[in-house]
């Protein structure tokens, strides 16, 4: 592990250029997709660098990030995806960008100011047209950079651990996205909006199914579907970029944020291409980059402030690395250590060989009590060994009054905080277990996937357990570092639902996705379990229904075992960090 070097600045810019407007794009099925060119003055055959928006290429930020590229010799084609803005054809998200991005690069690639070589640019939306392109392995596509982009639309957008991810689903899909033209972003919080159409009123709709018509008066289509196909069923598989990783051929960049609701997107897609890329070149070229951010960059996030160093130039990175891959520039960027971490906690960025990090000592710390682990003011402690006597806490789950969301990995939404905040004011509820360990007389350092491994039981046939791993500071202060969710009905599998037996101990294992943090001395470590996080995620009406069918909610009693053969316990990514080097 190497301790990072800041960014170089980037190229002097030289380029006068020129813009083309409103360019047809003929797919494959006639359909035209419109795009605006930005490209040098001076005639010439240029790389390209291909952007596909559903925002429409006129959004405010988009065009310095265009021009400069354009200035430093690049030909920039950004394009509205089908059936959104100025493009033809019917708006259906996410399922029609393989082909779509496959033909556009292709055509990009025949210009006459075309020299072959294309590239892609974008973040969010904007990053997961690269890889549903790339697997479809373009011959002219060259090398890609993910920004923040999911993998799997099902696994790391609407969906986590089985459980709806309401905030973003109903804020993005249903109220943002539903037509051609992008809504207003919180329209329904202005002071304006009349009460029944606020949306801290609207989120509680039951059944949810009926939220978008509560809403606007529309039934969204699409957003009805993903609440229909609510495990991992044919209708994800067909647009995840997860299921065909083995296709891409080229070299990618993935970046990602510890607090950022696509964070498993930058993981997985890495990691699926590092292992099983279509060519040496894809697999020795991928690479992982994730700092302390949401969903872009900052030095200051939720509660916390991580210093000058968090913030990275994007612009200057991406330069470097399409000037390697679409100019030939030996600049040494495809010779650095793959994988870049901020490590929070110390606020710093590190390098590494891989991930996971190579010699990582996946450690368990095991829950423990006496019984009353309700709340920070409860006995619930974290040891590093397991305890041997069998113990129990227990907690009702009441979906009429859920855990509030509080910071966390999300965005695009419901208008509350993400991102590492003060967790004190929900582990104050009766309804949250709290475990504490030890103060810490060493650091503890971990980067890496982080998971919970729970046994639990309900009295009912269904309902959801989540779990935080909190970074507690000397002052008190208790700043959430990773989470995770996961719906019962899947404790056999994501592409399986079998509801459970009442008041039945089963052995739940949630994905809390991953982190990179050092628990500094003074500091203790603790873990949160309880049952909702909403609105990021909807409520378990504890039913046993459908997602979105039940009109009636009723309270569970949970019990989470640990010790004897119930070891219930996280189990934490710990690595050496030399910083010396």
């Amino acid at each position: 592990m190497i301790l990072a070097a800041p960014f170089a600045s980037g190229q002097a810019i030289s380029e006068a250029i020129r813009i083309d407007g409103h360019i047809a794009v003929p797919m494959r099925d006639g359909v035209k997709l419109y795009a605006d060119v930005y490209r040098p003055r001076r005639e010439g055959r240029f790389p390209v660098i291909v952007t596909r928006t559903p925002y429409g290429v006129q959004r405010d930020g988009m065009h310095e990030a265009v021009m400069r590229f354009a200035q430093h010799g690049y030909a920039v084609v950004v394009q509205d995806t089908r059936g959104r803005y100025e493009s033809e054809g019917a708006w259906d998200p996410f399922r029609n960008e393989a082909n779509d991005g496959y033909d556009t690069v292709e055509w990009a690639a025949r210009q006459p100011w075309a020299n072959g070589k294309v590239g892609m640019h974008g973040g969010s939306y904007l990053g997961h047209v690269q890889w549903q392109a790339a697997t479809m392995a373009p011959p002219h596509l060259t090398a890609i950079f993910p920004v923040l982009a999911s993998t799997s639309i099902y696994h790391n957008t609407f969906f986590h651990g089985g459980a709806f991810k309401l905030a973003l689903a109903f804020g993005w899909g249903a109220v943002r996205m539903p037509n051609r033209i992008m809504n207003p972003q919180y329209w329904h919080t202005e002071a304006y909006a009349p009460q029944e159409l606020k949306y801290d009123h609207i989120i509680w709709t039951l059944p949810l199914s009926g939220i978008d018509l509560a809403s606007s008066g529309q039934r969204v289509g699409f957003f009805r579907d993903w609440m229909r196909h609510q495990s991992y069923d044919s209708y994800w598989r067909a647009i995840s970029d997860e299921e065909r990783l083995e296709a891409v051929r080229v070299p990618s960049y993935s970046l990602g944020g510890w607090y950022d609701l696509l964070l498993g997107g930058a993981i997985n897609g890495y990691t699926g291409v590092r292992a099983k890329g279509a060519t040496e070149a894809a697999r020795r070229g991928a690479k992982l980059i994730i700092g302390p951010w949401g969903h872009g960059p900052t030095r200051k996030y939720g509660d916390v402030d991580y210093g000058p160093e968090a913030m990275r130039t994007l612009f200057d990175l991406e330069l470097r690395w399409n000037n390697r891959y679409l100019k030939g520039e030996d600049n040494g960027i495809d010779r650095e250590p793959p994988v870049e971490l901020f490590v929070m906690g110390v606020n710093r960025w590190f390098t590494f060989a891989d991930w996971p990090v190579p010699g990582t000592r996946f450690t368990p710390l095991y829950l423990s009590s006496g019984g009353a682990a309700n709340s920070a003011r409860g006995d619930g402690q974290l040891r590093w060994a397991a305890p041997a006597q069998t113990g129990q806490d227990g907690y009702r789950y009441d979906p009429r009054n859920p855990v509030p969301t509080l910071g966390g990995n999300d965005c695009c939404g419901a208008p509350f905080p993400a991102g590492p905040k003060d967790q004190r004011p929900v582990e104050a509820r009766h309804d949250v277990l709290v475990y504490t360990g030890e103060i810490l007389r060493e650091p503890v350092a971990m980067a890496g996937p982080v998971q919970m491994k729970l046994f639990a039981a309900t009295d009912g046939r269904d309902t959801d357990f989540v779990a935080k791993l909190v970074d507690v500071h000397p002052d008190g202060t208790a700043i959430n570092v990773a989470e995770g969710i996961l719906r019962a009905r899947f404790h056999r599998g994501l592409d399986k639902m079998e509801l459970l037996e009442a008041n039945r101990r089963y052995e739940f294992t949630i994905d809390m996705r991953g982190t990179a943090n050092v628990f500094l001395p003074g500091h203790r470590i603790r873990v949160d379990v309880t049952s909702s996080n909403f609105p990021q995620y909807d409520r378990n009406p504890n039913t046993g229904e459908d997602l979105g069918a039940s009109d009636q909610l009723r309270t569970a009693q949970q019990t989470v075992f640990h010790g004897g053969e119930a070891r219930s316990h996280i189990l934490l990514p710990l690595v050496s960090l030399d910083n010396g080097r």
